[in-house]
């Protein structure tokens, strides 16, 4: 008889052996789990949350979230001295000055969006913009306002296809992407995701989201604010692969004799629009998605969900000034 039984028995060692790896299968504890970060970029916080299978590849594309963040803002700030967008609006008015492709790109798609909108999203709104401080509560003066009112025009903004250079048609001009921007930051954060597979997320910029999948098997349920209390949410949406923006008047604003001055601006007017506290827009692109919800939070909620009614998928709810809630037609008030 040998010494040693499990040689005698080789069904026994490898009976042993599976059991020993399903064990350690089993016990071992899962790496797969939900990383997440925000950070101050673009004037508001940006924030990310994913699922990722690797405890090191996890982090990493977190942090490449928002090396692009970065990136974009270096090339779109207006309060970048020394970013692309701030030499077109020093030089445009001189010389054509060359945007470069993804600016070029973003800047025509936002004056086909001005057209789309008859002007309520115009990115020379800035021509006044310029003139609010919202942090020390000024506004431009009757004076400021009847001199710069006429450089809010879009048509003022010319662009050339050939050689990718933008021009302005008036001294004084200047343009600012803040109503899209960070929809497209949201549109890129989730690019850079899934080119490193990651397939659940959600990238956040102030109000403009960008989902990717859903939550591992349920809806990701994203909440939209009470206008007036910001501890209480109005509505939620379960939502996957969507994005979705609101603007507010709550964002950036102060109040001057019993009036809210906000961000928000009307074109036309240069003045805050006053007929919504807040809109919504639900759709496929966060592009899209942050330049409407702009868009109808100027229009009012007639025009503005009329709009949402000619855009196959996209939806939108306003909440107006009285405080009542405005759905468009593809989505179904709760009861």
């Amino acid at each position: 008889m040998s010494s040693n039984g499990s040689k005698d028995k080789p069904w026994l060692a490898i009976t042993l052996a599976s059991v020993l790896l399903v064990f350690t299968i089993f016990s071992r504890p899962s790496l797969a789990e939900w990383y997440g970060e925000t950070q101050p970029h673009m004037g508001t916080e940006i924030s990310v949350y994913l699922w990722h299978d690797d405890p090191e590849l996890g982090p990493e594309a977190v942090a490449a979230v928002f090396t692009e963040v970065a990136r974009l803002d270096r090339l779109m700030s207006t309060y970048i001295e020394d970013s692309r967008i701030s030499e077109i609006n020093r030089d445009a008015a001189t010389r054509p000055v060359e945007a470069g492709d993804e600016l070029f790109g973003l800047i025509l798609r936002s004056l086909d969006i001005a057209v789309l909108t008859r002007g309520a999203f115009d990115i020379t709104y800035d021509s006044v913009g310029q003139h609010y401080d919202f942090r020390e509560g000024r506004r431009p003066d009757e004076d400021t306002m009847a001199e710069e009112l006429p450089l809010i025009d879009y048509r003022l903004v010319e662009t050339n296809r050939g050689d990718g250079t933008v021009s302005f048609l008036q001294p004084g001009v200047r343009i600012n992407l803040g109503g899209i921007a960070k929809g497209y930051a949201v549109e890129r954060g989730v690019v850079v995701l899934q080119s490193l597979g990651v397939r659940h997320a959600r990238v956040t910029a102030g109000g403009d989201t960008r989902l990717l999948g859903d939550r591992r098997g349920q809806p990701w349920m994203v909440g939209i604010r009470d206008p007036r209390d910001e501890d209480t949410v109005a509505v939620t949406i379960p939502l996957e692969h969507e994005a979705i923006s609101t603007s507010g008047d709550y964002e950036r604003f102060f109040e001057e004799d019993g009036e809210r001055y906000h961000h928000i601006i009307v074109p036309s007017t240069g003045a805050p629009a006053g007929e919504v506290h807040s809109s919504t827009i639900i759709g496929p692109d966060a592009v899209l998605t942050d330049a409407l919800s702009t868009s109808v939070f100027v229009m009012g909620v007639d025009q503005g969900l009329r709009l949402i009614a000619t855009l196959p998928d996209y939806e939108g709810i306003v909440i107006d000034a009285d405080g009542k809630m405005f759905y468009s037609d593809g989505l179904r008030s709760p009861d």
